[in-house]
This record gives C-alpha cells, structure tokens and sequence, in this order.
C-alpha cells in the first residue's frame, strides 16, 4: 500500500474525488457512490452519509426560496402563476446542484476524521452497578 498525502476535505469533497488521492471518482451516476476508488483502490464500504446532505439542503433551499418568495409577494403582489413558474425551477436548482458536492464533503470528512458507526461495547455500558443502585 503506497502513503497518500494528506489532501484537504473540502477540495476532494466539493469535486467528489476519492478523499484518499484525490484523483479517483467518488459517484457513477447522480448520487451512486462507487465501490471502490479506480485509481487507488480504496473500498467506499465505509461510506454513510445518510440523509445529512439532504436536510442542510432543505434547509438552505427553504430559507432562499420562501425569503425571495416573501420580498416578491410583499413588494409586486404578482398571480399566483408567477410565483409557480418562479419558484418551481428555484426550488429544483437550489436542491439538485449542491446534493452531490454536499455529500461528496459529507464523505470525505468522514473519511479525514475516521468516523464510522457507533458501537455499543460492554465495557463502557451503564448498567445498575456503575450507578450504584441496588434493587434489592
């Protein structure tokens, strides 16, 4: 196994590269994560962004939408067909153009910070006897 510079999560991130070399594709498709890097190997097992980029999205998108939505209503008072044909087509650029660099960063920094899925160890679990209570 050769040693990987360390490379910047947001750069291989926001450009879906492998967070490893940087040069491999992280996605085959919109938003497939490949199974593994194409030049340096490395297994995209690991990878659970789950629905973290989606909700920051969703969030940013809603607050621009409904802001402009808000100022055009207040200030134009236009049909209810303009706002359908404004915001229709805002909604779906402010959705669907930052997903996959947003969970392209998700991935990579879970990578850079070695993050992984919790696991419950018995060693370190609370039971009755580490509290001190007795059911006696």
């Amino acid at each position: 196994m050769t040693d990987h510079p360390a490379l910047s999560p947001f750069l291989t991130g926001l450009t879906c590269r492998c967070p490893r070399c940087g040069k491999g594709k992280l996605f085959h498709g919109f938003l497939d994560v490949r199974p593994t890097c194409e030049a340096c190997g490395l297994d995209y097992r690991f990878v659970d962004s789950g629905d973290g980029p989606a909700v920051f999205i969703v969030l940013l998108a809603g607050f621009v939408v409904v802001t402009c939505a808000l100022v055009v209503e207040f200030k134009y008072e236009p049909p209810f067909w303009v706002h359908a044909a404004l915001w229709g087509p805002l909604i779906l650029i402010t959705t669907l153009l930052p997903l996959r660099p947003l969970k392209g960063l998700m991935i990579a920094l879970q990578y850079h910070h070695k993050a992984s899925e919790g696991r419950d160890r018995k060693s370190t679990r609370l039971n009755s006897s580490h509290l001190g209570i007795s059911y006696a």
